[in-house]
């Protein structure tokens, strides 16, 4: 069931952190005092664009997305599910604002780690720092084919990555209940939302999926994953 995400247009952040497992039984007691876990609802900002920065996120439990916005439009760069964080790309002492925007898709669960404080675990523990350098390479991977799929794809192409995407790197199952409206596949896949519905009807009159309300089922995988790869 595993895909290669190189050229798709997968925005799941599959590489679940084990960073903390490389931490010593002090530097866990210290992370416990420097970082707090918040709950948030559904659609609350985490951090915006532009703002400075005082901590790094790591998601606990839930589902968020990392997007760019300008004011008039909006690019979603990647979904964040539990088990990864939020904000290394301003983890450098050079970079002191969010280069990003964070919007949870469901009701999360967040800790909140003192920059400073993480910082200082990335100068101290190898190991600790190996697996962020490794996390932040696989989302550039991650991106890199992103743009490729919305640059190169068709609609179809688009959608079925999505769909495949969702299925196999957060639900990991072909039947789960679907926590994105039609409006959010659509921002994910890079259309309006009146195409998505169409394409949606589309895919269920042939047979590759079933929807009714949030109740979401892959019926066709084969053939869903040879769209996406076709474009």
């Amino acid at each position: 069931m595993e895909r290669d995400l190189q050229f798709s247009g997968c925005t799941i952040s599959a590489n679940q952190c084990k960073c903390f497992e490389k931490l010593t039984e002090e530097e866990l007691e210290l992370l416990e005092k420097n970082s707090v876990k918040v709950k948030y609802k559904r659609g609350e900002i985490l951090f915006k664009q532009g703002g400075l920065v005082s901590q790094i996120m790591y998601m606990e439990q839930g589902l968020a997305k990392v997007y760019l916005d300008n004011g008039k439009n909006s690019l979603v760069l990647k979904i964040i599910p539990d088990g990864n964080f939020l904000g290394l790309a301003s983890v450098s002492e050079e970079n002191n604002t969010y280069q990003y925007s964070v919007m949870t898709y469901v009701d999360s669960l967040v800790r909140q780690i003192d920059i400073s404080f993480f910082r200082k675990l990335l100068n101290q523990n190898p190991g600790f720092t190996k697996e962020v350098i490794d996390i932040l390479s696989t989302n550039s991977v991650l991106i890199y084919g992103r743009f490729f799929c919305l640059t190169h794809k068709q609609a179809y192409g688009k959608l079925a990555d999505i769909l495949l995407c969702i299925t196999d790197q957060i639900f990991k199952t072909r039947e789960f209940d679907l926590p994105l409206s039609r409006k959010e596949l659509a921002e994910l896949s890079g259309m309006s939302a009146e195409t998505v519905v169409r394409m949606l009807k589309k895919f269920h009159e042939e047979g590759l999926i079933q929807m009714k309300g949030k109740s979401f089922k892959v019926l066709n995988y084969e053939r869903l994953k040879m769209i996406s790869e076709t474009g």
